[in-house]
């Protein structure tokens, strides 16, 4: 088991710094990303009408509520079907003046745990799986990274309307993430055969489980 986590751990450094690349020495980055024209004009105006309120919106605003009958729920439908022909549709996510600023250092910390615990749970289950060559577990974290670039990007797309670019360009920073640390546990645990060790002690079910068959 430690030579498994020690693989997610090289795995989610590995991720880290594919993505840290992508999003500064790459166009990935920007990929589908536009700054908005006369910005100040629009910031104030933001200002101005939100205020303090931050959090996250969507224009034109939708149903919300459960308080209207049947009538009113399909004439709010009718006028947002209106709207959203009309003027311009999307989402906003809106952070009040001074309510978060500038802390790269504690952005980039939640970042690299983040994907090292992604690492770490695609890892683990690689473990418990029967497969012993170095592609077959290399595409098993692959796939599991197909997966979730797909669950976390498809939606937004298909809900939201973010752009083609951005969702193209964020699944493969994802799936190429995930990719190393398929590389880097495949490398690491080669010799080493699977299922590896039982599960950890806090698991104790799953080790009964998977022992017993």
């Amino acid at each position: 088991m430690a030579r498994v986590l020690f693989s997610g751990l090289l795995g989610g450094i590995a991720m880290f710094i594919w993505t840290q690349l992508a999003f500064t020495a790459l166009p990935l980055g920007e990929a589908g990303i536009r700054k908005i024209p006369n910005e100040t004009r629009v910031l104030e105006t933001l200002q101005k009408n939100i205020g303090e309120e931050s959090g996250f919106y969507v224009f034109p605003g939708p149903l919300l509520g459960s308080t209207q009958t049947d009538e009113e729920e399909a004439k709010a439908r009718d006028q947002l079907v209106e709207s959203v022909a009309r003027y311009p549709s999307g989402v906003l996510i809106y952070n009040a003046a001074g309510t978060r600023p500038i802390k790269m250092f504690r952005w980039l910390s939640v970042e690299f745990f983040t994907e090292l615990t992604e690492a770490i749970l695609a890892v683990l289950l690689l473990s418990r799986t029967h497969l012993s060559t170095f592609g077959a577990r290399t595409a098993f974290v692959l796939a599991t990274g197909i997966l979730v670039a797909i669950g976390t990007n498809i939606p937004d797309w298909n809900w939201y309307g973010f752009s083609e670019s951005y969702i193209l360009a964020n699944m493969l920073i994802q799936t190429t993430g995930f990719l190393c640390v398929g590389l880097v546990a495949a490398l690491v645990l080669r010799k080493q055969p699977l299922p590896a060790t039982g599960w950890p002690r806090f698991w104790p079910g799953l080790s009964r489980g998977t022992s017993n068959r």
